[in-house]
């Protein structure tokens, strides 16, 4: 499972703070090009955020260019932190 943290305290929007984590996770190699990404909502389960606050974060990281979304092979990331950048 990716391993995300969240600081609540933080006034960045939850929504930032999950691109971010995931924009490190591949930027340090720990999910690479072509590998899937949890469904948003096992992942807005493990975090404890709405699935919507998932979904707007891997919705940014596509419009990046950094994931894919294909139906009925979920999101899986299209190519390192630092192309999207």
């Amino acid at each position: 499972m990716l391993d995300v943290k969240l600081n609540r305290r933080d006034p960045l929007p939850l929504y930032d703070q999950v691109c971010a984590e995931i924009r490190r996770a591949i930027a340090d190699g720990e999910i690479g090009p072509g590998e899937r990404l949890p469904p948003a909502r096992d992942l807005a389960a493990v975090l404890q955020v709405n699935t919507n606050t998932v979904l707007r974060a891997l919705r940014l990281l596509r419009d990046d260019g950094l994931l894919e979304f294909r139906r009925g092979r979920g999101v899986t990331v299209a190519g390192s932190a630092r192309q999207g950048t």
